[in-house]
């Protein structure tokens, strides 16, 4: 037997599949197939090489691909910021449950893969943002600016109050590559435009008005036909999703909220510390207003023209600082810089750390009214003017020790919340089956909700993070508390499943009623849609008028109707102008459930609106209006294109 198997492992066979095995180990090694690899991400987008575009995405080509991930931990990031907007923006009428829907999260994660892929399309491009499109962009901020103009004091601050605080040139590349990313969908949707014909166009179809005439049918009797067992059984058999008891649970819970926690003591000697160690925060910057006059000098510039730009530049510093030289005009005739050129090559006031290298040296070293260059940096070259020094100041401790006092008891209240909270964990890791001797042992109360299923109930049953632990897999067959699940900042919750009532068939007694109740409203229903069905096609034999005559039904009639009007509802009107134009002599007639009422009617006749009477405002607003919407959807096409050249996987089960 074992010479059978030295005889059959030792062929040409076993040698082809031996090759077969050590190409895989080649490319990947050993380790990949010893080790385990956790994957966290929650979108992965694959890149194929910029030097085989079309490179497939299947073994062994798809290891030329370069793959870039995006973290579950930061989609919940971008996720719980755009629920506290939304919180904010909507107040009392905020969702929570609705927030959390899978087409909501499905939505905020798409928008973040659109970001990446213009990114990545950004850098494989070669698009490149200079330092003035990023200083215009940071002055026109709102935020950063009083009384209409941009202020760096007010920026300095708002930066340094982030958490973590951010410099002026991190900021500074975040904006970067936000511009970089997302100059050709902006570019593009600026670049639509609308036609005269599309404008008019428009306008006949907002102005169009229409002549209606229709009947209110009347409303059915209710139906107290008697039903029978079998056809209560069958109701019951066709419809037995609708009759089935809810899965539910319900928890005890113990709950740490750091609000609710005992104010801390603050003394004079922990504020005064606090106050050396972030003095740098109530300091305001040295600014300096300074202008300059750029003499752009290109990557690939040949030798010549760099030598030509620099006798340029040269020219431009002496005639600067010529006495009397007007440096403002010499800078419109002669900057570069499309950014500052108008304004006479003014940058507004500036801080260290938001210029490149050279400049800034050069800027900060100077006296105010000095005028120094050519400097060089990667743009070209310099001539700079510093119009005036702001010196800095430190606010003093009396002017901040309230804001101190505040920062210092947030500090406070989230260090006894950390405690707490991990103190509670340990205890109740150490006996995981109940929470009664944990809470008891740390003067916590143990909580209990209500029996709920999975669309949630009241109080922590609403949070969704809740409602995935309550009913996983483990809290469900173990009986184990789970681990502390985020309400919001510094407040969490443990739970654990009391009671578990699996989904069940609610039978059919306990449901006949029910049953009985929806076979009439069904039968209701349909005699009232047979009714409008025959009232219809009367119409459409003899005319609505006749029709209603006929049937000893009282028709109305309304002339002029646009589609703004509120009679005889706003959904009706909507029904009257979905319904298309009489063409060949035939008048439309449809029907429309309007409120639980059947309305049938007629489209008597149809007339464009009088362009006309457009304004020129009105006309300019409507073409702003058209263009809008033809540039979002060249935007929406454009990143829709790119999208298709990247392999772009989702893993839902991480949202």
């Amino acid at each position: 037997m074992l010479q059978k198997l030295r005889d059959k492992t030792s062929g040409w066979i076993a040698t082809v599949i031996l090759g077969l095995l050590i190409i895989p180990f080649a490319f990947f090694g050993m380790e990949s197939y010893l080790s385990q690899r956790v994957e966290t991400h929650a979108a992965r987008i694959a890149q194929p090489p910029s030097w085989w575009p079309s490179a497939p995405d299947a073994w062994p080509f798809s290891t030329l691909w370069t793959r870039h991930d995006i973290e579950s931990s930061e989609f919940r990031k971008r996720f719980e910021v755009a629920r506290m907007r939304a919180r904010d923006e909507q107040g009392d009428k905020f969702d929570a449950r609705a927030f959390e829907s899978v087409e909501n999260k499905r939505k905020i994660l798409d928008d973040m893969i659109d970001e990446q892929v213009m990114r990545l399309a950004a850098e494989r491009d070669g698009i490149v943002v200079s330092d003035s499109e990023v200083r215009a962009a940071i002055q026109e901020v709102p935020d950063f600016q009083v009384d209409g103009k941009f202020n760096a004091d007010r920026y300095q601050m708002l930066l340094g109050s982030q958490s973590p605080p951010l410099t002026p040139r991190e900021f500074e590349q975040n904006i970067r590559e936000s511009l970089q990313y997302g100059l050709i969908p902006s570019r593009l949707a600026q670049s639509a435009f609308a036609t005269d014909g599309e404008v008019e166009r428009v306008l006949r179809l907002l102005g169009e008005q229409r002549d209606v005439s229709f009947v209110a049918m009347p409303q059915v009797p209710a139906d107290t036909a008697p039903v029978t067992a079998a056809q209560i059984e069958a109701w019951y058999k066709a419809n037995a999703a609708s009759y089935r008891r809810a899965e539910t649970v319900r928890l005890e819970y113990v709950e740490v909220e750091g609000s609710k926690l005992p104010a801390p003591v603050i003394d004079e000697a922990l504020l005064r510390k606090r106050y050396q160690e972030q003095g740098a925060k109530y300091a305001t910057a040295e600014q300096r207003l300074v202008s300059h006059i750029l003499v752009q000098v290109a990557a690939d510039a040949s030798d010549a023209d760099r030598k030509a730009a620099e006798a340029r530049a040269n020219k431009l510093a002496g005639q600067a600082r010529a006495p009397g030289a007007d440096f403002a005009a010499l800078a419109k005739a002669g900057s570069d810089d499309v950014g500052s050129r108008d304004k006479g090559g003014d940058l507004g006031l500036m801080v260290k750390g938001g210029l490149p290298g050279p400049f800034e040296d050069a800027a900060f070293s100077m006296q105010a009214g000095e005028v120094r260059g050519p400097v060089k940096s990667d743009f070209g070259w310099h001539v700079i003017k510093v119009n005036e020094i702001r010196a800095g100041n430190q606010q003093p401790f009396e002017a901040v020790r309230e804001q101190l006092q505040a920062e210092l008891q947030e500090t406070e209240h989230e260090r006894a919340y950390n405690e707490l909270s991990g103190k509670l964990v340990d205890a109740v890791y150490k006996n995981p089956n109940s929470l009664e001797p944990a809470a008891r042992a740390l003067g916590l109360p143990v909580q209990a909700t209500a029996a709920f299923s999975r669309a949630g109930g009241t109080g922590i049953a609403a949070n969704q993070n809740v409602l995935r632990a309550a009913f996983s897999e483990t809290l469900l067959q173990d009986g184990t508390a789970s681990d502390p699940i985020e309400l919001g900042p510094n407040h969490s919750v443990m739970i654990r499943v009391l009671e578990h009532e699996p989904e069940r068939a609610l039978p059919l007694a306990s449901v006949a009623d029910s049953v009985v109740a929806a076979i009439r409203n069904d039968r209701q229903r349909k005699a009232a849609e047979a009714a409008a069905d025959a009232l219809v096609k009367a119409a459409r034999a003899k005319g609505l008028a006749a029709a209603a005559a006929g049937a000893t039904l009282v028709m109305a009639e309304v002339n002029g109707l646009q589609r703004r009007s509120q009679s005889p509802s706003p959904r009706a009107v909507e029904a009257f102008f979905n319904t298309p134009r009489p063409q060949d002599n035939l008048i439309p007639v449809d029907k429309a459930l309007i409120g639980g009422q059947y309305l049938v009617y007629a489209i008597r006749a149809v007339r464009d609106g009088d362009v006309t009477k457009a304004t020129a405002e009105e006309r300019k607003q409507l073409r702003e209006q058209l263009s809008a919407v033809a540039g979002g959807a060249a935007q929406k096409a454009h990143v829709k294109a790119a999208r298709a050249k990247y392999g772009i996987t989702v893993a839902e089960d991480r949202l």
